[in-house]
This record gives C-alpha cells, sequence and structure tokens, in this order.
C-alpha cells in the first residue's frame, strides 16, 4: 500500500469511530470542535475536486491533449 492509501484508512477509521461514540453517547476523540472538522472537511472536499477536474499536472495536461485529439473535450 502507498502512504496516501493508509493516510485515507486512518482517516476513514477515524472518522468511523468518532461516529460510533457519539452514536452510543460517548465523548468522542477531542481532536478539534465539530465547525472546525466541519470546515476542514468542506475545504479538503472542494479543493480535491478542484484539483480533480482541472487538468493542474503534467499528467493532467497529457489527458486534455488526448481528449481533445479524439474530440471529447470542449
Amino acid at each position: 500500500m502507498d502512504k496516501g492509501t493508509v493516510v485515507r484508512t486512518v482517516a476513514l477509521g477515524i472518522a468511523w469511530l468518532n461516529a460510533l461514540l457519539v452514536q452510543y453517547g460517548l465523548q468522542p476523540i477531542p481532536v478539534l470542535d465539530e465547525e472546525s472538522i466541519a470546515y476542514g472537511l468542506a475545504f479538503l472536499a472542494s479543493v480535491w475536486t478542484w484539483f480533480r477536474n482541472n487538468y493542474i499536472t503534467a499528467t493532467g495536461k497529457k489527458q486534455k491533449e488526448e481528449l481533445q485529439k479524439k474530440n471529447l473535450t470542449r
């Protein structure tokens, strides 16, 4: 597994653990307050979506060129 997979898996596990703790009325892991977590997740999701839906990297630019050659993009 690569580093990104491990980080995403750990983050998912912590999120589910917190959700289960809250569900059963127990004290969640005191990392940050809920508002900070919500803003952080919204920020990360928007940056990730922007990055993935635009041709920013060299690989992305090559992909766009290939799509344009095959008339699959505007």
